[in-house]
Formats: C-alpha cells, structure tokens, sequence
C-alpha cells in the first residue's frame, strides 16, 4: 500500500501542503479600463500554479467512458414537471350541490314535519364543506349559515368526506341529520366527469306542504244569514276614513287655524282627531287632540241640574252616536265643542262613499289664507337730524344700518376739495362783512362751512358747519335732491338751513378741476369761474411782461420801506374798507374809489413808487387790483 501511485500522490501532496506558508485565496477581481469584472485564478491555496486547461482525473475518466455525440455537450433532458400544491390549483374552486333534509315538528297540529332546502358547498382547495340554508322572510326559523366551513368527519375511523363520495341522487348523514343530494352546478358536473365519476342524474327538489299550503288561497267563510255581532269588526277591521280638517280656533286670544287629520275607524265607530305640527310652529308636540273614542251627536233629554259632565256617557243617554254619514268635504263638525271644517280626504275615503253613497263630487275645499294686502309704508317727514339717508333707515329697520356708501367714488376723489367764498346774506347790518369758506367735498358730496377768524369783529370765528350733506330748496324726504358742484356759479346762491350764502371767489383749484372734467359739468359753470379768474390772469400777464419778478418784488419792499416813515395806520382796517366797497367780492376797485380809500388812511400815493406800483396792479384804466 506505501508503495501504490495513489499513496505516493498523496504522500506528495500532504509533503507540500506542510512546507506551504500562505494560505489565503487567490484574487479573482481585475480592473479593466476603470470597469471591475472576473477572471479565473492563476494561483491555487499556497501560491501554487493553476494550468487553465488541465483537466482533473474525474473529468478524464468521463470523457474515457462517453462515446462521441453530434452534439456538443450531453444531451438536454426535459425539466420535470412543476409542482403544485393543492391549494394552488384549487383556489376558489368550490362544488355546489342543492339538497333538503326532513325535520320533525311535534309541537304543531298543522304540520308533523317540514322540509328545508339548503345549499352543500365543497371546497376542493383544502376538502373543507359548509351548510347554508337561503332565509326566508317571516319563516320563524333560524336559517342561514346551518354548519360552520371545516373538514368533516364521515366515520368513526377518523376519515372525512371527500369529493369522491358526493354524487347526485345520495343521502349524506353528516352529524346525525341526513342531507339528499338533488341537483348540482354546471361546474361541479364536469368537475366530477373529468375525474371520471359518472353523475347520477339530478332530481326534482321536494318542497315543503305546510308552506304548500298557505300558499293556496283561503277560502272565505260563508256568512250566515242572522246577523253577526262580530260582523262589522271583521269586515272593515284596519279600515279608516281620513279627513283633512281645519280647527278654527281664532274666537279665543291667541287663536289660529290648526290643520287636522279625522280618523274615523269603521271597525267600532270611533273617531280619533291629530292636530298636524309644522316645524317651528311654537305649540307642544302632541299629535292626538282627541283620543279614539265614539262621539255622541245629540244628546237624550236629561236633567240640567245633575252634573253629568264629571261621568262617563252610556248609550241610554246618548240619542245618536257620529257616523260617516256625518263626514263629507265642505261640511262642518263640531267634536267635543270644537268646529272643524272638512275640506279634503284621501282616495279610500272618496272610494268608500262612492260605492256606498253613490257620491261623486269630491272636490276638495280652498283653504289656503289669502295674503294680507301690503299697506304702503308712510315715511315720516324728515325732523332734521342727520342727514335723510341715516334717518330714513330708522323707518325701515328696528335696527337701523348705516347707508351704503360708493367706495370707488370715495377713493377716486379720496383729498379733492372744491373751495369756495361765500358772503352771508342777511338784513343785519353786522353780517354784511362776514365772509365764509365753502369746502365741497367730491368723496361723498357733503359740504363744510369755515368763519375765518376776525380779531375785535365780536364774532368768534371757527367751524360754522359740520360736513354734511346739503339739500336744494323744495326737496322732500322721499326724494332728496342735493347740491352738486355745477350749481355753485360766482354770484349764485345756496341754502344751507335756513341761511342764505352768495358765491363770491373760488379757489383755482376749482377751475382746473371743471377744465379737466368739463364733459361732466354744465357750460354755464365752467364758464362763470373763467370769467372771474379771467381779469387776474389778465394782471399776472400786464405784470409779468412790463417788469420781472425780480424787480416787482424789489419795488414793493420800497414802498413798504417808505410807508413804515410815514404816520402808521391800521393795516386791518385799511383791508376791511377794501372788502366793504367791494361788493362783488372780485377783488377789483375803481380808481377813483381806490385812490379815495387810501387817501382817508393817509396814504401818499403821490409819491413816485406808489404810483409806479399802482399802475402795475391796474388791470385797465378803471380798476385796480387791491389784492396785488
């Protein structure tokens, strides 16, 4: 044996696995042009040479032994079949079989047994069955699902049903109630044939003879001739009679109309009255205003002084009881002292009276409440509080709102003011001077008054009218009609509560605003603010083309220079007197006049510099401009 070729190879190989060093495997992953991939080792355990086509002795020995094929490679041989667990193959694959089973009743005369069908499904996907039985309405049986899904035994051996042992035509005792199998499902038939079980065929499902029975109709019972105490009860039992009904109850203090529903029971004869809620009507929920009683008629004569109305009423006292007779649309009952008026009824009602009444006519009454004639709101006049607007919502509402305003108008002429001069017309001599500030505000048409200040005029100055809206004389509450800016004209008018204000001056404002909307103003207007501005233009432009700015303004603090050496005066008055001949209020003078004035304040307008000046703030020969 130590000498054998096999040992000696082995010999060999454990000589050199002992002087072996390194034991580590050799690196089979190279890098190519930055790309990793794998090659066959060129080294073994140890560093030793691996040669890339030798061939180890197992694989000689096969190539000795295999005999030359067309091919290359060994012949390929079929995959073996796929396996498929069962519960794979049958998912959801179910076998139906119709049958019924026989069930004892001992405990009814009409019936010793009866017979319920059910439905016996088999799933094949792990050999598992369950019972339901279809539920029958008003059947009185606990139907439905009879046996739970599970395997089930078929013997005392421990074995279970299987679909081989179910067929058509079989009695299947499963845990002591016996199931015959009538009829099956297309599927399941062919289930069955392709395993090769011949299916019996099917037979017809036995029905149940108590449910036979009640299916048939019922004989009606013959009448007897005699009359029948229990007649009545028994031919119109469950029977009604509707009404729709009005109660008019307005006689007492917070009375209505309550709409009704009459129910009268043909059965007994007895009458029920419900009152109809309507939601959010306010009353008490209680639907029955007279309970199911009968109602007496008229009444027998009886003794007024007894107090019956604490007992109950017998038939002797009672002459004639409420009938349907007593009942048509359009006709009004009284029920226990209330008046109810018939203006409708329902179709078995009109029915009744026609086969028993002969009556036709059935329409139905016009209850519905006229509507109220709308009285037309008188505005009370205008008390002069607030503007008509605001005070005309306290007619309107009881909690008055304030009047809309027109938000685009407000922020288009949000800051434009129209100002105006106005002088005060009145017959007392002390408010002949007076002058006022008229602001007309474009936002929302409202007007404001200002009294500039006049120091020892015995009249204080300040805010003479809150900004408010102002309407035209003859204007009424109900349609008023307010100042707008094409009605302020120099020389014109305006009302204002009673007082009496004529346009004197305007601000230039005023004439560039009606210049750049003159399509929206009356001609009449624009042009009445260019004829006053017209001769102030005329001196700017006499002014400016004799002399420069430079030199008016030197020329004016000369002659300021040279009056502060003459006798001082009242500079105040010296404008008032200007003011009080100016009875225009446009700022222009005559000559003679203003010459005059200045000569009672002692005024030299001889001297060369007054004159000079002087005739520059002429406009014309005649007027000169005090206010220049």
């Amino acid at each position: 044996v130590a000498t054998s070729p096999k040992f000696m190879q082995y010999f060999d190989s454990w000589i050199s696995f002992q002087q072996k060093t390194s034991f580590h495997r050799t690196q089979t992953m190279d890098f190519k042009n930055g790309y990793a991939f794998f090659r066959l080792p060129r080294e073994g355990v140890g560093g030793e040479t691996l040669f890339a086509n030798q061939l180890s002795q197992d694989e000689l020995d096969d190539l000795c032994t295999k005999g030359a094929t067309l091919t290359y490679g060994q012949v390929k041989r079929p995959a073996p079949s796929r396996f498929t667990p069962a519960f794979v193959a049958y998912d959801k694959k179910v076998l139906k079989f119709d049958a019924y089973f026989m069930e004892e009743v001992a405990i009814s005369p009409e019936e010793h047994y009866r017979i319920r069908h059910v439905c016996l499904y088999y799933y094949l996907e792990d050999d598992s069955m369950c019972i339901i039985e279809p539920k029958v309405k008003n059947s009185g049986l606990f139907q439905g699902k009879l046996m739970r899904r599970h395997r089930v035994p078929k013997n005392e051996h421990g074995d279970y049903y299987h679909w081989k042992d179910l067929n058509l035509g079989i009695d299947l005792t499963i845990y002591g109630r016996t199931y015959r199998l009538v009829n099956c499902d297309p599927f399941t038939k062919v289930f069955l044939e392709s395993q090769g079980i011949e299916v019996n065929p099917p037979e017809e499902l036995v029905s149940d003879p108590y449910t036979e029975q009640r299916r048939m109709p019922v004989q009606k019972p013959i009448v007897p001739a005699s009359p029948d105490p229990f007649r009545q009860f028994l031919a119109y039992d469950t029977k009604v009679l509707r009404f729709y009904a009005i109660w008019d109850d307005t006689n007492c203090a917070f009375g209505d109309h309550h709409p009704c529903i009459i129910h009268y029971f043909l059965a007994d004869d007895t009458v029920e009255v419900r009152e109809v809620h309507k939601r959010n009507d306010g009353r008490d929920p209680f639907p029955v205003l007279m309970r199911r009683q009968r109602l007496p008629k008229v009444f027998a004569d009886k003794n007024k002084n007894f107090p019956s109305c604490v007992l109950e009423i017998t038939d002797h006292e009672v002459q004639e009881w409420y009938s349907p007779k007593d009942f048509a649309i359009g006709k009004t009952v009284t029920l226990l002292g209330r008046t109810f008026l018939i203006y409708d009824c329902d179709k078995f009602t009109q029915d009744f009276y026609r086969e028993k009444y002969g009556i036709t006519d059935f329409q139905p009454v016009d209850v519905n409440k006229k509507p109220l004639e709308k009285v037309p709101q008188v505005i009370p006049p205008y008390n002069g509080f607030g503007i008509p607007e605001d005070s005309l919502q306290n007619c309107l509402s009881l909690f008055p709102k304030p009047p809309r305003k027109d938000i685009v108008k407000m922020l288009e002429n949000n800051l434009k003011v129209l100002r105006y001069q106005v002088a005060l017309e009145s017959p007392v001599p002390e408010d002949k001077n007076r002058r006022f500030i008229l602001s007309y505000f474009l936002s929302d048409d409202t007007i404001g008054i200002y009294e500039p200040p006049v120091r020892n005029s015995g009249i204080p100055g300040g805010k003479y009218l809150k900004r408010t809206k102002v309407t035209k004389p003859g204007s009424t509450p109900e349609n008023p009609i307010y100042y707008e800016p094409s009605d302020f004209t120099i020389g014109s008018t305006i009302e204002v509560f009673g007082h009496r204000f004529i346009i004197t001056d305007a601000d230039e404002y005023v004439l560039n605003y009606l210049e750049r909307n003159a399509e929206s103003f009356p001609a009449a207007t624009v042009q009445s603010i260019r004829d006053h501005f017209l001769p102030r233009k005329m001196v700017v432009e006499t002014t400016s083309s004799g002399i420069p700015k430079k030199d008016l303004d030197d020329l004016i603090v000369e002659v300021q220079k040279e009056l502060k050496l003459q006798e001082p005066f009242n500079t105040r008055q010296f404008h008032e007197a200007f003011h009080h001949f100016d009875k225009e209020g446009s700022g222009f003078l005559d000559k003679p006049r203003f010459l005059n004035i200045c000569d009672r304040f002692n005024v030299p307008t001889s001297t060369i510099l007054l004159t000079k000046l002087i005739d520059y703030c002429s406009c014309d020969e005649d007027k000169v401009n005090y206010r220049d």
